[in-house]
């Protein structure tokens, strides 16, 4: 039986929720609503539980850094030292100056304005970058980063929308945390400013909400994103060193493309963790799709994927262990793998190895001849491995039964000052 306080906090979350959709955007999808209701109802349980002494441990070493500190708005910074996998390295703006954006205008993107997030994005220094409010900041075309920039946006409700939307090109060292990026278009063909000493002219962006260009230790955590025109996640020309965590995908044809193309053979010293991700309803393919390189794909959720999820196509090795796949309720028979452009005579020989995976619904994982595990992939011989890297992704698999509770806070948090988030 439902209980007065559950019914009472819905009422709450709607009366809230509710205004505040129709003032951004359309709804295009009520299940939209229904979810967002209900991550703010284990959100608020999590805060209430706190309150009268449980733990709020949950076993993802990630959160579990951090989260449980009713004081993080004090000391924001912890963040960086919390990331796994390959991106663990990333300080993003760790140690720099507190950076407020109190504008959500952005309305010149060669002389931004002091205050906007495309001024704080493109300073030479690092910079922890949070929100003073509430905000939707719809760009006029896409967001070029400079180095050593945390975007933060803990403690306010945050979206990102418009031509781009954040281009990640040839730099290093970036955090992206507790945003919501959606509805993202390709713009272009004109000046973009890229740092307080140079601007130039930018070609039409592909309309991804994050796109990762030669770049390296790269970490996006908690960011919820969905519905734009080409993918949600690309990292290409020789990106590495990236983990991408605890995020929501929902509502998309292509998710995330990992590789330039197959012939761009510099990609094979990629090196990518995917970990403790909720791939949601309305996903199609890409989930990811991997070209070259080793991608550790560990304890995700796949809701219902359309198409298929993990693809690929250059033999790249990928290691997928304690996932879960819930294939579609109408179709017997799901394969969660898809080997492209390769008959199977070569693609047996590649590296793809499922381990401890859990398949519901039909769903089933199409494992290459060759076996692999995390701390014998074959792509780490002695010539692929440099000073930056380190011999394994470096996150051990917890048991798929866990799951749903490792992954149930992912996508953009509520937090609240003054109550663990």
């Amino acid at each position: 039986m439902t209980s007065y306080y559950s019914l009472s906090l819905i009422t709450i979350l709607f009366s809230l929720l509710i205004p505040n959709l129709i003032a951004t955007r359309p709804v295009k999808d009520p299940e939209i609503i229904v979810q967002a209701v209900q991550r703010s109802i284990n959100a608020s349980l999590i805060r209430r539980n706190l309150e009268e002494g449980s733990s709020c441990l949950t076993g993802n070493p990630i959160d579990d850094c951090w989260k449980c500190d009713s004081k993080w708005d004090k000391n924001r910074q912890k963040l960086a030292d919390c990331a796994v996998g390959f991106g663990k390295n990333a300080t993003g703006g760790k140690d720099g100056k507190i950076y407020v954006v109190t504008d959500s205008s952005d309305n010149d993107v060669v002389n931004p304005k002091n205050g906007t997030l495309r001024h704080a994005v493109i300073q030479d220094e690092p910079l922890w970058i949070i929100f003073e409010r509430d905000m939707v900041i719809k760009l006029k075309v896409e967001l070029i980063m400079n180095s050593y920039k945390t975007i933060d946006g803990r403690g306010a409700n945050v979206h990102i929308t418009g031509g781009g939307c954040i281009t990640i090109q040839s730099i290093t060292n970036i955090i992206i945390h507790g945003i919501n990026i959606h509805e993202c278009k390709p713009a272009g063909n004109t000046n973009v400013r890229s740092s307080p000493g140079h601007f130039g002219h930018r070609g039409i962006s592909d309309g991804d909400a994050v796109n990762i260009f030669g770049s390296k230790h790269i970490w996006v955590d908690h960011v919820t994103l969905s519905n734009c025109d080409d993918g949600l996640i690309d990292a290409v020309e020789g990106s590495s060193l990236i983990t991408i965590s605890n995020s929501l995908f929902t509502q998309q044809d292509k998710v995330m493309l990992l590789g330039h193309n197959d012939a761009y053979t510099a990609d094979k010293s990629m090196q990518v963790t995917i970990a403790f991700n909720h791939f949601g309803e309305g996903l199609t393919q890409r989930i990811p799709r991997i070209r070259h390189g080793y991608v550790h794909v560990v304890n995700n959720d796949y809701t219902k994927w359309k198409m298929y999820a993990m693809g690929g196509s250059a033999a790249p090795t990928i290691l997928s262990q304690g996932n879960r796949f819930l294939a579609p309720d109408d179709e017997k028979s799901k394969e969660a793998t898809k080997y492209e452009n390769a008959p199977k005579s070569e693609w047996q020989k590649w590296n793809w190895k499922s381990e401890g995976d859990e398949f519901l619904n039909g769903a089933f994982f199409t494992s290459s001849s060759r076996v692999i595990n995390s701390s014998n992939a074959a792509f780490f011989t002695s010539s692929s491995r440099s000073s930056s890297s380190s011999s394994a992704s470096d996150i051990s698999a917890k048991a798929v039964t866990l799951v749903p509770k490792l992954t149930a806070n992912a996508g953009a948090l509520k937090c609240k000052k003054g109550f663990a988030c």
